[in-house]
């Protein structure tokens, strides 16, 4: 798999050629930067590192910026590593673009869900609560019930669905279609939502080219 770092704009709905109105979310993907090239030799894996967004040089430690002066750039907000068969194919420090991507194909999206911050049982886990208003109940409607026996097992088990952090996970959709793409501003119409908030990184895969 290869791809690119997106940022998420926002999102929107187009019309499709049959009429059908179809919402969509706008990405800006690339352009991207090879900060690094892995190989198994010396790392025992093989993978490229992409950098997106200029950062200013008083907000990198020495070492990250050393980092950047070996493959000739500038620094780079965002840092992802996208796994490849042959690093033979790149050299540090090219610039990777949008027109590797074709409309219509189908791309892994992967970024940070949302963050929901502490949620009860009812919105974390679609819970129904412990019953109506009636027989005396008048603070049980969004509460979780009982969450296990007394005596046997005498404890909690792991795992079990409670209040807690909802959200603010790495979250990855599969085949999402590619509607459109405008290769001179490096904008990327994919159909449906993509995890995150607006402005947040986005990792885009697609299978590696020949």
């Amino acid at each position: 798999m290869v791809g690119l770092i997106g940022k998420n704009i926002g999102m929107t709905s187009i019309f499709l050629k049959n009429g059908e109105n179809v919402p969509c979310t706008l990405v800006q993907a690339g352009p991207c930067y090879i900060v690094q090239i892995k190989t198994i030799e010396n790392d025992g894996y093989s993978s490229i590192q992409l950098g997106i967004d200029d950062q200013k040089i008083q907000k990198i430690n020495k070492s990250l910026l050393n980092h950047f002066k070996k493959a000739g750039l500038s620094p780079k907000k965002k840092l992802l590593e996208f796994k490849v068969n042959k690093v033979s194919d790149f050299i540090l420090g090219n610039l990777i673009n949008i027109d590797f991507f074709k409309e219509g194909e189908l791309v892994n999206v992967k970024g940070i869900s949302k963050g929901k911050g502490f949620q009860g049982v009812i919105k974390r886990h679609n819970f129904s609560g412990v019953g109506e208003r009636t027989h005396g109940q008048h603070n049980r409607l969004r509460a979780p019930g009982s969450i296990g026996a007394g005596s046997d097992p005498s404890r909690v088990f792991k795992g079990k669905k409670m209040a807690g952090r909802m959200g603010n996970k790495s979250v990855t959709i599969k085949n999402i279609k590619i509607l459109k793409i405008d290769i001179n501003h490096n904008i990327m119409i994919l159909k449906g939502a993509v995890p995150g908030n607006k402005n947040s990184y986005l990792m885009i895969q697609k299978k590696e080219w020949n």
